[in-house]
């Protein structure tokens, strides 16, 4: 029988071993569902204004920092008529992961047929309802049940913008009901300096601290933000629209405990 001091050298060396072989399994995983994201961004159905975007919008870099895997559980928030992030995030998912896209009725009928494609297979659509404020040029909130409360990625990506103080409340604890412990919960968005007024020019910008601030009122964590987006051309003082695609973008990703 081997002493205990025996068994308590060999401990550092198990430890060890153990970590590099989960280290691989964790890398060669990453680079497999980064194959995945490239194979998704050549689909068929996404258009040459989609692909002029990829640049600007990293999909590769931007969902491996999310932490996509491709057996998710993955809740996408209004991805609009474009659907650009839907298009990608949908093949990815198909065979080992879900995918539930909330938007209005009107969104996904101008989807046409897209869903019937196969890549879609394991995707859901989530229907709510959104009407449009002309006063203040924001969206309202309908009912927020969606009926899932273990997802493992939600994804608000400029969007969080669009609503008042209230909605955005509402969302961000809907947003933590959703997920199951330990998920995340991004936020991207047109960037706005810290304590700017509220304008017209500036209305569709949110300030990166307040946002830090609201999220964590629901209960999340900050896990980590990257400055992949960051624009020096963008002087964060005009209204998006002026910068053409080439807006600063703050990016959040909170985690639930």
């Amino acid at each position: 029988m081997k002493s205990r001091t025996t068994y308590l050298a060999l401990c550092p060396t198990l430890l060890t071993a153990t970590l590099l072989v989960c280290a691989q399994a964790a890398a060669e995983s990453s680079a497999e569902v980064a194959n995945k994201i490239k194979a998704a961004m050549q689909m068929d159905y996404r258009t040459e204004a989609e692909l002029a975007r990829d640049a600007n919008r990293a999909p590769v870099e931007a969902l491996t920092f999310m932490g996509l895997r491709d057996d998710m559980k993955v809740v996408e928030f209004v991805p609009s008529r474009q659907a650009w992030y839907t298009k990608i995030l949908a093949p990815v998912l198909a065979d080992k992961g879900e995918l539930y896209v909330i938007d209005s009725n009107a969104t996904f009928e101008s989807w046409g047929d897209l869903l019937e494609n196969p890549a879609f297979k394991s995707t859901r659509k989530i229907p709510i309802e959104l009407s449009y404020n002309r006063e203040e040029g924001r969206y309202n909130l309908g009912e927020l049940d969606l009926g899932v409360t273990d997802a493992d990625l939600f994804l608000n990506i400029r969007e969080y913008h669009n609503f008042n103080a209230e909605d955005r409340a509402r969302l961000n604890q809907m947003t933590f009901d959703t997920l199951g412990s330990g998920g995340r919960y991004v936020v991207i968005d047109h960037t706005r300096r810290h304590m700017q007024p509220e304008v017209p020019e500036l209305r569709r910008r949110e300030d990166p601290v307040q946002v830090i601030i609201e999220v964590q009122a629901a209960g999340f964590i900050l896990e980590k933000a990257s400055d992949m987006f960051y624009r020096p051309v963008d002087t964060l003082d005009k209204e998006v629209g002026e910068f053409r695609g080439q807006t600063d973008r703050f990016f959040l990703v909170f985690k639930k405990p």
